[in-house]
């Protein structure tokens, strides 16, 4: 029986510009969480930290849209390195200024500028787009996506936290600056497979998010995202509460072992059903998975409800990023890429903040409650979007 996802490296250029890729993505995961690392040594506290932190969040949230519509219209090859220059750049002046102590305000302003960090995520699947439009591997491709996505965010974190214990401080988020400069160039060198810069027309001038079918896509993945967010933090806070603090992370490997899992066997699949009748599956999958987290009452328990919740969410972040290659221009596709990871993004940092106050206020497994309210709303936005769709 021939593998589906060998298949996909028949494509000349295809390993090169994945391994590329990963490289580059892996900053998105590393950087954050570096900050808060850093900063919480160096000034002994978590307020500043958080603060800085989220200033590149949203920055990122801001700005990758942007850089994206610029690729759409310029191409990989001019925008990228000129992105990367300038998000890594900022980055490495951050920690210039936290190693020489210079004013705060200086470590919002290039947090701030950080952000212009390129969402490589996207720019590869745009590749994957350009090799399979129209074709069954394109799936498969964004499976595969999917998945590394996942591994970059369990990698990632550990890594550059490890970096600033063992070795100094500023090491995790050097790591991401250095990550970044390789990644990209390595990435862009490739010319044979970046894809063509397709011709703009005037009706398509504007944001993408103006389309309500896009609208409800982002809405969905913003609840995915709260969805991670809460998982991530009431996990640490229910082992705490258990007293089995280090099982926390056997829980947010069994999720995510859950997800990665279900993410390749739903993209070495051959389904024939129609996307939107797939996305209304994944949807409702993924919002009635997060009912059995409430019943949890121990780690054992937990852990079973993380498995379960975690099938159902790399389909659907599959079969959203196949819908948007459906429903934007193929001049617009990398901007509509990188709404949705830039949606999952904000949704991650709402869940890990509601999440958090919720933990804190009334217990640790109130926090689960946030994420049956965002199940709910991927449940109902699922539903709009199937009958939006459907033929």
């Amino acid at each position: 029986m021939a593998n589906p996802y060998r298949e996909l490296f028949n494509a000349p250029g295809s390993l090169g510009f994945v391994l590329a890729g990963m490289v580059a993505r892996m900053p998105i995961s590393m950087t954050g969480i570096g900050l808060i690392t850093m900063l919480s040594q160096l000034q002994g506290g978590y307020g500043l930290a958080g603060a800085v932190a989220a200033t590149f969040a949203l920055a990122t949230a801001f700005c990758a849209p942007q850089v994206s519509r610029l690729v759409d219209r310029f191409g990989q090859g001019r925008v990228l390195p000129i992105a990367a220059l300038l998000g890594g750049g900022a980055l490495a002046l951050l920690l210039l200024c936290t190693h020489l102590q210079a004013p705060q305000w200086t470590l919002f302003v290039f947090a701030a500028l950080a952000g212009c960090m390129p969402s490589m995520s996207a720019m590869v699947r745009a590749r994957w787009t350009e090799l399979y439009r129209g074709q069954p591997q394109l799936r498969t491709a964004y499976a595969l996506e999917s998945v590394l996505d996942e591994v970059c965010f369990i990698v990632g974190p550990p890594l550059s936290v490890g970096l600033c214990v063992v070795a100094f401080p500023e090491a995790g988020p050097l790591a991401s600056v250095l990550a970044l400069a390789l990644g990209v160039t390595a990435f862009v060198l490739q010319r044979g497979t970046e894809p063509p810069v397709h011709p703009h027309q005037a009706q398509h001038q504007g944001s993408i998010i103006a389309s309500g079918d896009v609208l409800l896509l982002l809405l969905l993945m913003i609840a995915m995202g709260i969805i991670v967010g809460v998982v991530d933090v009431v996990s640490v806070a229910f082992a705490q509460q258990q007293g089995q603090p280090a099982a926390a992370s056997i829980v947010l490997s069994v999720y995510a072992f859950g997800s990665c899992l279900a993410g390749l066997a739903f993209g070495a699949l051959r389904s024939k059903l129609p996307l939107p009748l797939l996305f209304l599956y994944g949807g409702a999958g993924t919002g009635l998975t997060t009912l059995p987290l409430l019943l949890a009452s121990n780690i054992t328990g937990l852990s079973a409800a993380m498995f379960v919740a975690g099938l159902s969410f790399a389909p659907t972040l599959i079969v959203a990023m196949a819908l948007v290659e459906r429903l934007v221009p193929p001049a617009r596709l990398t901007e509509g890429l990188t709404w949705l990871v830039t949606g999952l993004s904000i949704g991650v940092a709402i869940g890990a903040a509601g999440s958090g106050w919720l933990v804190d206020t009334f217990g640790a497994r109130s926090g689960f409650w946030l994420a049956i309210v965002a199940g709910a709303v991927v449940l109902g936005a699922a539903v709009q979007s199937y009958r939006r769709l459907k033929e």
